[in-house]
């Protein structure tokens, strides 16, 4: 009887011993699926190795952007942010209220503005700063670094309507947004300016009245700071993601970043909060014996 139990005892524990076997096979297969999966995502370990984006940038028309541009026409942040949670992006979109207009106007509002993203990405160098040098040496290590390392390739994409939006090296005390690089990109179509970092002789830039929405000031030129690392890819600014071809609206209240996709559905419905809004406001300024003003109208 024992030699049978025991026969019977062997036989059970083989039996489970195998299911266990089974399951942790099971167990590796699934876990090593996502590996898998990655492996063979299309791409070689060359093409890694030598980097690769996976997020593709979009190219619109500038008809496109003008007509996306004219639905937003007098729409401010909160109405568009209700216009994000009408399509079921809730709280997506809006930047850190650290990042804020360096200037405001607030009788024509004129600091703010609505404009299709080109993005920028600057990032801190790990190249050493020059050594003290006579001037000519030194004007010439500045203009160096900035035709090599740390120039403006995004100018010639700046066209009517365009929000410049900067991720720029976050520590460094660096000026890359100035009165003079600011004016000029205004001069060929830039609506505004949105940086995650700094910018310099902001005295200047609120009196020229470009629009700017920053973090902090910075002092130092870009030489021995910073390096331009792409144009026109996604960049995170403020928290927010931030890809070539979005919408970005700027105001008192900060700055909101609105998908293309979601675009059209967005301002729909912001529009008819803000006719609303100025509609109940227009009755409320008579009662009260108000002039109407820019807010209203």
């Amino acid at each position: 009887m024992q030699t049978g139990k025991t026969k019977t005892t062997v036989a059970v524990t083989a039996v489970v011993l195998t299911g266990m076997l089974a399951f942790s096979m099971l167990v590796i297969v699934t876990y090593s699926a996502p590996a898998t999966a990655q492996q063979n995502s299309g791409s070689s370990v060359e093409e890694l190795r030598a980097g690769k984006n996976y997020i593709p940038t979009k190219v619109y028309r500038a008809k496109d952007d003008e007509q996306i541009l004219k639905l937003f026409e007098g729409l401010r942040v909160a109405d568009v942010s209700d216009g994000m949670d009408k399509v079921g992006l809730t709280n997506t979109g809006l930047m850190s209220p650290e990042i804020h207009a360096l200037w405001k106007d607030t009788k024509h509002y004129t600091h703010r503005f609505i404009g299709i993203a080109l993005t920028v990405r600057y990032v801190p160098t790990n190249k050493p700063p020059a050594p003290r040098m006579e001037t000519r040496a030194f004007d010439r290590w500045v203009g160096q670094w900035y035709n090599k390392l740390s120039s403006e390739p995004f100018v010639p994409l700046i066209r009517k309507g365009t929000a410049l939006v900067i991720d720029d090296a976050p520590d460094s005390d660096v000026g890359s947004i100035g009165s003079n690089n600011i004016m000029g990109w205004k001069v060929k179509g830039c609506v505004g300016v949105v940086t995650n970092a700094t910018a310099r002789d902001t005295d200047e830039i609120a009196t020229e009245k470009v629009p700017l929405y920053f973090k902090k000031p910075g002092r130092g030129i870009r030489p021995g700071r910073n390096e331009i690392e792409s144009v026109n890819r996604p960049i995170v600014c403020g928290g927010v993601l931030v890809e070539p071809g979005d919408v970005i609206v700027a105001d008192g209240d900060g700055v909101i970043v609105v998908p293309r996709a979601h675009a059209k559905e967005v301002a729909e419905y912001a529009k008819a909060i803000i006719e609303g809004d100025k509609a109940g406001r227009r009755q409320l300024y008579k009662q009260l014996g108000l002039p109407p003003d820019d807010s209203v109208k």
